[in-house]
C-alpha cells in the first residue's frame, strides 16, 4: 500500500520527465507485486495485520509532506521520497529471496515465480538508483 501509493505520488510530481517515465513502470510493478503478495499470503492461510496496516496509512500521509519538500525545495522532496521507496523495495527484495530459500517447507510459495520476481525487484531498485543518482546532482 504505502509503496504503490509513493510511486504513484512521484509519477504524478514527475510527469514528462524520466523520473515520470520510470516511475510509471515502477508503479505497475509495484502494485502487480502487491497483488501478488496478497494471493500468496491467501494460499498459505495468512491474514493481513490491522497494526501494520494502520501503519503504512501513517507513513503514506507523512511521505505525502515529504515529496512537497519540507525544505521548500520540490527536488529535495522527489530525492527524500525516492530514497523510501528504495527501502521499500529492498525490504521487498529480502522477502522474496528468503520465500525462494523456503519453498520446500511452503509449497504454497511455489505458485509463485520468485526468481521473476526477484529479478523484477533488483530491475526496480537499479533504475531507483539511477534516479536517486540524477536527483542528487541538483539537490546536495
Amino acid at each position: 500500500m504505502l509503496g504503490s501509493d509513493l510511486a504513484e505520488q512521484i509519477r504524478d510530481r514527475s510527469n514528462g520527465t524520466p523520473l515520470g517515465d520510470v516511475m510509471s513502470r515502477i508503479a505497475a510493478e509495484i502494485n502487480e507485486d502487491r497483488q501478488t503478495l496478497l494471493d500468496l499470503m491467501g494460499q498459505l492461510g495468512t491474514t493481513r495485520n490491522p497494526v501494520k496496516e494502520a501503519s503504512a496509512w501513517l507513513a503514506e500521509k507523512t511521505s505525502r509532506i515529504k515529496l512537497r519538500g519540507a525544505t521548500g525545495e520540490p527536488d529535495h522532496g522527489l530525492f527524500m521520497a525516492v530514497e523510501t521507496l528504495m527501502l521499500g523495495v529492498r525490504g521487498k527484495l529480502a522477502m522474496w529471496t528468503a520465500f525462494e530459500r523456503i519453498t520446500d517447507k511452503h509449497p504454497g510459495l511455489k505458485a509463485a515465480n520468485l526468481g521473476e520476481l526477484i529479478a523484477r525487484a533488483q530491475s526496480q531498485l537499479d533504475a531507483l538508483e539511477r534516479e536517486r543518482l540524477r536527483l542528487a546532482e541538483g539537490v546536495l
